[in-house]
């Protein structure tokens, strides 16, 4: 009945349903009419129907709401008496006075139970060489899969954390999917080198004491790390379909094209190929009552990052147990740019804001030198 008019609802049109609003909302006053405020211009009706399904045309997408309007002291249509609140002034439309839907005592509880199930599944292989020969490294690759309802700690409040909360209380298991920290593909990798040069080297072997100060001892390490892209969630944004206080996720229905997209005319950077077209915001739809929406839809970019050092030791002439080491050390020495999927702009009602990323999972590259004197 999208787009039907106001006017032209009626019990046969809408069926068994209309027969719950015309038993619940209260009976109006000799005289009296419902305002229909979507609508507007002033306009009123008599029909209870009418006036219900008026509210929620002002509320599309955003079912829980007018439940809570219609529960809400003040919201009585205005214009329909309705039932008198405990002060004599305020009224509430249904028969049943205020708090017909939500509890008197809350809007919404948090709990904790012992329901949640995850899966963790890995191949996991490591190549790891002892110092032999002037080189020591390890390499390190994870394959694996992560499965959970939500993957928050419990300190997590509840607008913190990821936007993995349990939507539908009756149905906690439908927002199961990739958790939030789930990676497919991890590699990294560690090494030190030492430079062949200098007394008992490859080269220089026999190099004297002042030429081996200069040239010997030198060493090279490394840190690497490459990840495959984390997961995202795709949000309904300002709208309330299922639960009254979280908005929940998109539900996808289209395909998706991903990818590091940068509008020149901006400078502004999204995760999507085409971020207003169909296959960016056009491909989600916002929940309907009832659906908890999707989890970690679509991923964006992995980390990357390479850091090196450079060090040597001076032995002291005076005694063996004192020495000098000098270390240059560069993190990220690339420079490389990784965007954080948790910055993007998730909610499919903001417009041209949608997709864009707003931070970054590295550090710009930088350096520093140390001088250490050990006894």
């Amino acid at each position: 009945m999208a787009g039907t008019a106001t006017s032209a609802i009626t019990a046969s049109l809408v069926g068994p349903t209309a027969s719950y609003w015309q038993n619940l909302i209260a009976p109006l006053a000799p005289g009296d009419a419902y305002s229909l405020a979507c609508t507007g211009h002033g306009a009123t009706t008599t029909s209870a129907l009418q006036a219900v399904y008026d509210l929620y045309s002002c509320n599309v997408f955003n079912e829980t709401t007018p439940l809570w309007q219609l529960d809400q002291v003040g919201s009585d249509f205005s214009g329909n008496p309705g039932i008198a609140g405990a002060d004599g002034i305020h009224y509430y439309p249904t028969k049943l006075g205020g708090s017909a839907f939500f509890n008197k005592q809350f809007k919404s509880l948090y709990a904790w139970r012992s329901q949640g199930t995850a899966n963790y599944n890995a191949l996991q292989a490591s190549l790891h060489k002892r110092m032999a020969r002037g080189l020591q490294f390890d390499l390190n690759y994870t394959y694996s899969k992560s499965i959970d309802l939500m993957s928050d700690a419990e300190r997590v409040t509840e607008w913190g954390g990821l936007g993995g909360q349990v939507i539908n209380s009756w149905d906690p298991k439908s927002r199961r999917a990739a958790s939030d920290f789930d990676l497919t593909h991890q590699i990294n990798a560690n090494w030190v080198v030492e430079m062949p040069f200098g007394r008992g080297r490859t080269w220089a072997h026999d190099a004297g004491k002042a030429l081996d100060a200069l040239i010997g001892g030198w060493q090279i390490s490394g840190l690497a790390r490459w990840t495959s892209g984390f997961p995202v969630t795709i949000l309904n944004g300002g709208t309330w379909p299922t639960n009254w206080q979280l908005g929940g996720g998109a539900v996808q229905d289209g395909p998706v094209a991903t990818g590091t997209t940068v509008d020149p005319s901006t400078g502004t950077i999204s995760i999507f190929k085409d971020p207003q077209g169909s296959t960016g915001i056009g491909a989600y739809r916002h929940a309907f009552p009832g659906e908890s929406g999707g989890r970690n839809q679509i991923r964006g970019q992995g980390f990357a990052g390479l850091d090196m050092g450079l060090s040597k030791r001076w032995m002291m002439p005076w005694k063996e147990s004192h020495s000098v080491q000098f270390r240059w050390e560069v993190f990220n020495v690339p420079n490389l740019h990784r965007f954080d999927v948790q910055s993007i702009n998730t909610n499919i009602d903001s417009g041209p804001a949608f997709g864009l990323y707003t931070g970054l999972l590295t550090n710009p590259r930088t350096m520093q030198f140390a001088l250490r004197y050990e006894f």
